[in-house]
């Protein structure tokens, strides 16, 4: 209201005084303007044309980001281990402190840009020189500004950008963290599920292997085979609990790194899902793979990158400002008296004014030195952001080529684990009515056991790149 009462040279002398204003605590910036560097990748992922062999569930249209991790991972077992991890597990924790860490740093850096007002008071009693005799008695009591930097060149401005950049780069690392985690449990659970499966396979192996034995070593009592052939039972025998003792131990050490995940004991109601194994668990829906350009916007680890380079930026502009004058004020309103008890009485008002400028004219070359760090650790963040677009790339293209090409493997391993079985069947009932010797049973055996492995190997391979492939394309830190 009182504005329409100033005149037209009084308004203009206002809004130069706010503009002045507002150039002092904005400053101008030095930094060199941002251009984010070309992605070193080509425009689209290699031709993987995908070979469709199995039931897989329609494709869902959105993005991965697009698509919250319990919309993904579908199975209540992992969802739960997930839930539990994201719950426990410490280095997520670490990642979440780091963020409260730099979010505080940020907020220190930008305090600078408003002056600090503080009380100050004191008092100061001394005896002068023993010819003049007497005490001499000061007391003051202050309410001022003290050393507050007038960012005309923009050097806190870019330190506080700086700091900006480096905790939103946090935060993306924080996601990075949460996505490599929840990848981490998925394929770690689908890990252990394969061991189960394994275990049975080694288990069946090694039981109808000790049956053999047995009946080899009858026929050997008989005199119906040679040493030869029961020797040979006995190696497969003990070959088969060598086999089974080492899946024990994997499966033991596969639930420990899974409890290391989780921060928690893994539940036994979590890995039991009946005896398809692998075949048991939930499906994961089908992602599109988009575009390398899509990875710029989705990929936390590629933001958390850029964010970085970003922060290398703005510290080229702080050093920039060194070369300039730094120009600060001080200044103070308060009461002094020479006796306490005058403190505050008329007449006892006090203040003091300091600006102050410093001009570096020669520091041996530090000033040069700290823009010369400040450009190469800009170089060093253009490096480090062409990687991780470079590492993102490479993972999708693993990703796709994996989608591409095992689901052909698997049929094909599985055909041969089927085919193995029924030469096995077959070669029993031969050698039981003589027409087959034991070498042939044993290699009917051992090719039996290698394709059972074999396919569950890669049905685990599958199901293991479909979590890769969700993680590459930017998927796992959404949540609903």
């Amino acid at each position: 209201m009182a504005d329409k009462y100033l005149s037209l040279p009084s308004r203009r002398a206002a809004s130069s005084a706010a503009l002045a204003a507002a150039l002092v605590l904005a400053g101008c910036s030095m930094a060199p303007t941002y251009e984010r560097p070309a992605a070193p990748v080509p425009a689209t992922f290699p031709d993987t044309p995908v070979v469709d062999v199995t039931p897989t569930p329609a494709p869902t249209g959105a993005a991965a980001v697009d698509v919250a991790w319990q919309d993904f991972f579908t199975d209540p077992r992992l969802a739960g281990l997930i839930n539990v991890a994201l719950e426990n597990n410490r280095d997520l924790r670490v990642a979440i402190k780091n963020i409260e860490v730099a979010q505080a740093q940020f907020r220190i850096t930008r305090s600078a840009q408003l002056p600090n007002l503080g009380l100050s008071a004191g008092g100061q009693r001394a005896r002068p020189a023993p010819l003049v005799g007497g005490v001499y008695e000061s007391d003051y009591v202050n309410v001022g500004i003290s050393a507050w930097e007038l960012d005309f060149f923009g050097r806190i401005q870019s330190l506080k950008d700086a700091a900006l950049a480096q905790y939103l780069a946090t935060e993306e690392a924080r996601k990075t963290v949460q996505t490599s985690l929840i990848a981490s449990v998925a394929n770690g659970w689908l890990k252990i599920i394969a061991d189960e499966e394994i275990l049975d396979i080694t288990r069946q192996t090694l039981a109808t292997r000790e049956e053999g034995l047995k009946l080899m070593k009858m026929r050997f009592d008989n005199g119906v085979i040679s040493e030869v052939d029961l020797r040979l039972s006995e190696s497969l025998t003990e070959s088969a609990r060598a086999s089974f003792a080492q899946a024990q131990r994997l499966r033991m050490q596969d639930e420990n790194a899974l409890a290391l995940l989780l921060g928690a004991p893994v539940p036994e109601s979590a890995i039991k899902g009946g005896a398809r194994g692998l075949d048991a668990t939930a499906p994961m829906p089908d992602v599109p793979a988009g575009l390398p350009s899509d990875l710029l916007a989705n990929r936390p680890d590629v933001r958390s990158a850029e964010q970085q380079l970003l922060a290398a930026n703005a510290n080229i502009g702080a050093a920039r400002a060194n070369f300039f004058p730094r120009i600060s004020l001080t200044a103070y309103l308060g009461t002094a008296s020479g006796e306490l008890s005058g403190l505050f009485e008329s007449g006892s008002k006090a203040w003091s004014f300091a600006p102050s400028l410093v001009m570096p004219i020669f520091d041996a070359g530090a000033n040069q030195a700290r823009l010369d760090t400040a450009w190469a650790n800009r170089d060093i963040a253009v490096a480090q952001y062409e990687k991780s677009v470079q590492s993102a790339f490479r993972e999708v293209a693993d990703a796709l080529a994996a989608r591409a090409t095992l689901g052909e493997q698997l049929r094909a391993l599985r055909a041969t684990a089927n085919a193995e079985q029924k030469r096995f069947d077959l070669s029993v009932l031969r050698y039981r009515n003589g027409v087959e010797n034991a070498l042939d049973l044993q290699d009917a055996q051992r090719s039996l056991f290698t394709a059972q492995l074999a396919a569950t190997q890669t049905r685990l391979d599958q199901l293991q790149s479909q979590v890769l492939l969700y993680k590459a394309l930017g998927g796992g830190w959404a949540s609903r």
